[in-house]
């Protein structure tokens, strides 16, 4: 089975800069956890190497955190129905794939820790404050992607825990809440954060981010009551009335590029984007049924349609290939001249779009949401039709010479339109599709592998999928922990999974 991912897998801001390997981390070692050793003697002390300190700066380690979290992530926009690749059988698109890694475990999760330890040295809450909330964005995705995890004795090798034991799924969500709980109370909003490459040293703005994050936990976990001892929907509902939150796209948590070395975008001169992938149907034609002009943002006219030289903003000139079909009959759609292939702005453009972990616009989703169900009070119209307008924003603001494709365009006719107007006399099923919907079509190179797990839970937008083929609920522990972890790894299979590491395998967060 040939796979096709590598060519986007690997962002640029992944691989280990120089400086990184000096801040002792060349001893790390990967048996499911990270371990630090280190031997120090009075010998030490006298020979140390200045160019091999045992400290840094931690505004240093928060910049190069930040730029690796918030990497654009390729192989979730085959998962999602957004695009299909056309030189081989890709696992991500045909729902086939199987091991994943631990890698945010000897990568960001152990240079957060470094981060917060040097933060204590000189006593600044701040980047104690920022390291909590990356503690919760890697814990959350992990768990998200694998089910149960370690937590609690996780990055703990310094203190000889070199086998840590693994985490319920709950014990893994109450406790980033928490974890996120401390760094709201933590955050001082008149400290100016050095080494920030997203808001710019703006600690009000990471305190909205912080919250926020809280909010889609809570969300993610609806099917559930309780965490620990969070009742979910009330903690969101106290969250929601009584914490700072985003305002507007201004507060974005995102990263923006520059046309720098290690800083451009994560896709820019990736050689497959130049070639062999395309956009799929099922995404293409939401936005063509809506006469939505994002659309025009996010891939190109077919070969066909330039050649007749149709308006870049007539939607007649695109369409997608169907990501259930095989790899080959996509391929025809190529010679026949009648593929979408993704916007060339994606891998041209140094810079492009910043990319978002969580977005003023999902945001508003999410609050949509828990209106709609009842969790908080307000108007689920109103969060919905901020979130959209908020989107419009975004690529108004970053997208090069935006009135190519919006001229004459105006929101408000697009908010009162029968496919997207927002009806509070509709079912609640109804609502939740729309709200759905409408957030998936948000997230195209945006807020990772969101969208995915957003219909795991919902079931909405309505993916396509081959007959007899189902969803992966998860991925599979990687090899490396059945070989240096295994004992504590088939305690967790046993309580979660019967012993079975099955893609199929429903995780606790989705029963």
């Amino acid at each position: 089975m040939k796979n096709n991912i590598n060519s986007i897998a690997k962002p640029q801001g992944g691989k280990t800069s120089k400086w990184l390997r000096q801040f002792s981390i060349k001893s790390a070692a990967f048996a499911g956890i990270l371990m630090l050793t280190s031997c120090e003697s009075d010998l030490d002390k006298i020979n140390e190497n200045p160019n091999d300190k045992a400290s840094v700066d931690p505004k240093v380690l928060l910049t190069y955190v930040s730029r690796d979290a918030f990497q654009v992530n390729g192989n979730n926009m085959y998962a999602s129905r957004m695009m299909i690749g056309t030189d081989g059988e890709n696992v991500y698109q045909y729902m086939k794939w199987n091991n994943d890694s631990f890698d945010p475990y000897t990568n960001g999760l152990l240079n957060t820790g470094k981060m917060m330890q040097e933060a204590e040295k000189i006593n600044n809450k701040n980047y104690s404050a920022i390291g909590k909330f990356y503690r919760a964005y890697y814990f959350f995705n992990l768990s998200l992607k694998f089910g149960s995890i370690p937590y609690t004795e996780a990055v703990k090798g310094e203190s000889g825990i070199t086998q840590p034991k693994y985490d319920s799924q709950e014990t893994v969500m109450a406790g980033i809440l928490s974890e996120l709980k401390e760094a709201n109370d933590l955050i001082n909003n008149t400290d100016k954060i050095e080494g920030d490459i997203i808001y710019n040293g703006d600690a009000s703005k990471w305190k909205k981010l912080i919250n926020s994050f809280r909010l889609k936990i809570l969300i993610t976990m609806s099917k559930k009551t309780t965490l620990g001892s969070y009742n979910v929907a009330s903690e969101f509902a106290s969250i929601a009335g009584n914490q700072a939150l985003m305002t507007s796209i201004a507060d974005n948590g995102e990263l923006k590029f520059a046309d720098a070395a290690d800083s451009r975008y994560t896709m820019f001169n990736n050689s497959g984007y130049g070639s062999s992938l395309y956009m799929a149907d099922y995404f293409i034609n939401l936005f063509k049924a809506r006469q939505d002009p994002r659309l025009f943002t996010f891939a190109a006219q077919t070969t066909a349609a330039k050649e007749a030289g149709k308006p870049v903003t007539d939607f007649s000139g695109y369409n997608g290939g169907n990501p259930t079909s095989p790899y080959s009959d996509n391929a025809d759609l190529i010679t026949a001249k009648n593929i979408s292939k993704v916007n060339d702005r994606f891998y041209k453009d140094p810079t492009n779009e910043p990319s978002s972990v969580l977005s003023y616009s999902e945001q508003e989703f999410i609050l949509a949401e828990a209106a709609a169900k009842g969790w908080i009070s307000g108007s689920a119209k109103t969060h919905y039709d901020n979130a959209i307008k908020a989107s419009f924003s975004f690529y108004h603001t970053y997208v090069k010479n935006p009135g190519q494709y919006f001229a004459g365009f105006d929101v408000n006719l697009y908010l009162a339109s029968p496919m997207v107007v927002y009806n509070d006399a509709d079912t609640l099923p109804n609502r939740l599709e729309k709200i759905m919907t409408q957030k998936y079509m948000t997230m195209f190179h945006q807020g990772q592998w969101t969208s995915y797990y957003d219909y795991l839970r919902t079931g909405y937008p309505n993916y396509p999928l081959q007959a007899g083929v189902s969803a992966p609920f998860r991925f599979r522990y990687p090899q490396a922990e059945y070989n240096y972890n295994g004992t504590n790894l088939k305690a967790a299979l046993n309580a979660q999974y019967g012993g079975n590491d099955n893609i199929n395998s429903k995780p606790w967060w989705l029963q």
